[in-house]
């Protein structure tokens, strides 16, 4: 019952923050005009500022397991990858395609991810966990870009060097890149006892910490303000397809390998990060980067909205699973 309130707990606040603003579209409060440019502000300011400050604040990165990490960030690719071709099958209009494969892999690591991890496991967990964001997080954000890309059609499909472009100018890689680069600043300043930190810096510490904590209720809110029922009746196909997939079908095989082929190798603050990035819902930052790429924005939406509440029962059954199985 404990996981399952957990579950709950970590889920309801989306899906009310996305019921409000939901309510301030039908109120004449958020036109469609105000969120289409709150969702540009969300994509290129304010997620990068979160992004960046979640990097920067990893403490430790030279006790990194890199069998754990690269299990972590390998499991993504697979699941991306796989999903390809059930994608195809699933669907035949290009804008959507993109969507699904992005709602297979890409989890809400950041947001409920993390403090799901502490949860489970204590701050061991929480520190394991914020540790492999340092591979996982640029990795959700590359297969991000590329599963949008590939399917694009008519006289602008992308390139190869299209596609590498276009990771190198996406404002959420560029803020973990600067991120990593900031931490490696910070190792040399500590390996040659200099005190200086970017902390330091109140203002501009104060001001991205300002930026971070805006990023996710305004995006939810423009979800919301975005959201329509009457798009349920077009896209349910692709909605069940994407809901079971991201909360069912990746959580069974990523867990379960993890479990009965490398479960030696992983301890239980591991699995509460596998948890983390494997059984959570869609990442809100899905959307406005749909939007951004010309994808199918109505779609991702209402796979962030069902996946969120879908989720509630994932991560219960992964948490509660693992529990009988003497990890947790």
């Amino acid at each position: 019952m404990d996981s399952f309130l957990f579950a709950l707990n970590a889920v309801a606040p989306i899906v009310l923050m996305v019921a409000i603003g939901y309510l301030l579209k039908k109120f004449g409060f958020m036109r469609a005009e105000f969120s289409k440019a709150a969702n540009k502000l969300v994509f290129r300011i304010l997620l990068p500022a979160m992004l960046f400050l979640n990097v920067y604040k990893i403490e430790d990165i030279s006790s990194i397991d890199f069998g754990f990490m690269l299990y972590g960030a390998g499991g993504l690719v697979v699941v991306f990858l796989l999903a390809i071709p059930a994608v195809c099958m699933a669907t035949k209009i290009p804008e959507r395609r993109g969507v699904l494969v992005q709602a297979a892999f890409r989890s809400n690591y950041a947001l409920i991810g993390l403090p799901l991890a502490g949860s489970l496991f204590g701050e061991e967990g929480e520190a394991v966990a914020t540790l492999l964001s340092a591979a996982v997080i640029p990795m959700l954000n590359i297969l991000a870009v590329i599963s949008l890309s590939i399917f694009k059609q008519g006289a602008d499909k992308p390139s190869v060097k299209k596609i590498l472009l276009g990771i190198v100018k996406n404002p959420l890689i560029q803020s973990i890149v600067l991120g990593v680069a900031a931490l490696g600043i910070r190792a040399l300043f500590v390996r040659y006892g200099i005190s200086f930190r970017l902390a330091n810096v109140t203002p501009v510490y104060t001001v991205l910490g300002y930026l971070s904590n805006i990023a996710t209720p305004l995006a939810l809110l423009v979800l919301g303000a975005q959201f329509e029922f009457s798009a349920v009746k077009a896209l349910w196909r692709e909605i069940v397809f994407g809901t079971i997939a991201r909360t069912v079908i990746v959580p069974i095989l990523a867990l379960g390998i993890a479990y009965f082929v490398f479960g030696s190798h992983f301890s239980g603050a591991h699995f509460a990060a596998f948890v983390a990035v494997f059984a959570t819902p869609v990442a809100v930052s899905s959307v406005p980067m749909a939007q951004e790429m010309g994808s199918d924005a109505a779609l991702a939406g209402q796979l962030v909205v069902w996946t969120a509440i879908g989720s509630t029962v994932s991560i219960f059954l992964a948490s509660f699973l693992l529990r009988l199985a003497g990890v947790f």
